[in-house]
């Protein structure tokens, strides 16, 4: 397909595909949307930025513009989504399509109230783009029900699986018609993700358009090899090399990252910070300052890793690398998006010289050296055990202590994942439901 008017779509759909400029679908919608417009079950693999959210949004509203109208308190799609940002971007796609059909777009998420999105649905909508957490919460409070749910979206499925969340999407397939369409698309392919993929898709197509853990072609990759207490003041020199450009830092603490936004500031870099310790309306603000040009630089931890799209950002810095490879591939696809070419610089100090060497095996490549010395192995063992012991009250530098608890902050984790023993079957499956061992835990302020 070159051409989006070969796929079928509805006169509607087209005029908005025009009109927003869209005329040459990317490989993951060429291959995706004449799939899902036949009915079939995906496994979409795809780096981040490649055009996901287009990829399953029009045929889900092609298919939904010849249905009925949703009853009060239901919805015709599920949209899941990991974080915040994510149901964000999606919904907000979505809705610039929606406005000229019947349609409904609706999102719910946590860190915002849970009366108003209760008013949103009582009416009912046609798509509803949900964090899993929050979606529970509105479940259990019979603000919704999905017995007429027909499509089901499991975006970023394998970050889901991150941040803890298998036991929400459980209770949630639970509740789902068992005759529907679902749809599964991630950046990432793992072990974890065969099995959801398994128990939530019927005989899928499974479409990959690039090799997992690849990043987009266009973003210059290097490393720079600095003492963690130093990392500050580096940062501080390659930011005013660029004062005008758009910068994203990534921090591996929401400690870490309020801490170092409030010494940028002090350094007279306009910068601003989004984690799980801040609200919705925070973080929604901050974004929308970091879009129109007003703060410079936007330091967060992985939260924002995903569903963060900004046309103009040109620089992503790792001030902390993440302790999961994958990780690092959705943190630099903010950048060099829709073809643009951009800039991914990693801080390296002693103690995550394994992560390195983890992120460069997964993607193939060795990462230019920007600065500094690769640090010897027998100094990283010893500042690796140190930066653990020391933990994220250091400023940042140090590593999250690992917690015995599910995380409550529900847009980001430990990256600790969890191995489920069983997940519930798709109807016709022929495999029997997963039983739980107990009352299951879910996040709440997703």
């Amino acid at each position: 397909m070159t051409d989006f008017t070969m796929f079928g779509l509805r006169p509607v759909l087209m005029t908005s595909l025009e009109a927003q400029g869209f005329g040459t679908p990317t490989p993951i919608q060429a291959r995706a949307i004449p799939m899902i417009m036949q009915g079939r079950d995906i496994l979409g693999l795809a780096q981040t930025g490649t055009g996901k959210t287009l990829a399953f949004g029009l045929p889900v509203m092609h298919a939904l513009l010849s249905g009925e109208r949703p009853a009060p308190k239901t919805t015709s799609a599920l949209i899941l989504a990991p974080t915040r940002e994510l149901v964000t971007q999606i919904a907000t796609t979505l809705d610039n399509f929606a406005r000229k059909t019947p349609l409904k777009v609706q999102r719910v998420v946590g860190g915002a109230g849970l009366n108003p999105q209760i008013q949103k649905l009582a009416k009912g909508c046609d798509i509803l783009v949900a964090t899993p957490g929050r979606l529970l919460d509105l479940l259990e409070r019979r603000a919704l029900t999905l017995h007429a749910t027909q499509m089901l979206v499991l975006d970023e499925a394998d970050q889901m699986l991150d941040l803890g969340f298998i036991h929400a999407l459980r209770k949630i397939a639970s509740l789902l018609p068992k005759e529907r369409q679902t749809l599964m698309f991630s950046a990432t392919m793992n072990k974890q993700m065969n099995e959801i993929a398994d128990a939530y898709l019927d005989r899928p197509e499974r479409i990959q358009v690039s090799a997992p853990g690849r990043p987009a072609d266009k973003i210059d990759q290097s490393v720079h090899f600095v003492a963690q207490g130093e990392k500050a003041r580096v940062l501080e020199g390659y930011l005013k090399a660029h004062p005008e450009e758009l910068a994203l830092v990534f921090s591996r603490t929401k400690h870490g990252a309020e801490k170092l936004m409030k010494l940028l500031n002090g350094w007279g870099i306009p910068a601003g910070s989004i984690h799980g310790n801040k609200s919705q309306g925070q973080r929604e603000r901050t974004l929308q300052g970091f879009r129109e040009g007003k703060v410079k630089v936007l330091v967060a931890t992985d939260v924002a890793a995903r569903g963060i799209d900004i046309p103009d950002m040109r620089h992503v810095y790792n001030y902390d690398l993440p302790e999961v490879p994958e990780n690092y591939v959705h943190r630099i696809g903010r950048t060099a998006r829709a073809g643009a070419t951009g800039r991914a610089l990693a801080f390296c100090a002693p103690a995550e010289m394994g992560d390195l060497r983890a992120i460069e095996k997964l993607m193939r490549i060795e990462l230019a050296v920007a600065g500094g010395t690769p640090w010897a192995d027998d100094l990283a063992g010893p500042a690796r055990a140190a930066a653990r012991k020391r933990g994220p009250q250091r400023g940042g530098g140090g590593r999250p202590q690992q917690r015995s608890g599910p995380s409550h902050d529900g847009a980001e984790g430990q990256n600790r994942k969890p191995r489920p023993k069983a997940f519930g079957k798709r109807a016709g499956s022929g495999k029997p439901a997963g039983q739980s061992g107990g009352k299951d835990r879910h996040r709440r302020s997703a």
